[in-house]
């Protein structure tokens, strides 16, 4: 059984959605999240946020409940993974 939201498959559906966010934004600034940030979260981890030419930030995180921060996989050559730290 295929799960649906709004009628759409949940690939589909997210795909868009988050589309509509990011496709042609630029990024203005790269930072990790302050030591005040981590904690704040209950996170043991600090990890890279990024600010969209929007005024919104990108987080990565460990999972959909937000319990610490993420490293990010990139296919650059000699960064192969954005770490926390």
């Amino acid at each position: 059984m295929e799960y649906k939201i709004e009628g759409k498959p949940v690939e589909q559906y997210w795909t868009e959605k988050i589309a509509k966010r990011l496709v042609g934004k630029t990024i203005k600034r790269i930072e990790y999240i302050s030591q005040d940030e981590m904690e704040t979260n209950l996170w043991y981890k600090r990890p890279i946020s990024i600010l969209l030419d929007d005024g919104n930030w990108i987080t990565p995180m460990m999972d959909d409940e937000g319990n610490d921060g993420g490293a990010m996989s990139t296919t650059f050559e000699g960064l192969n993974t954005i770490p926390v730290i």
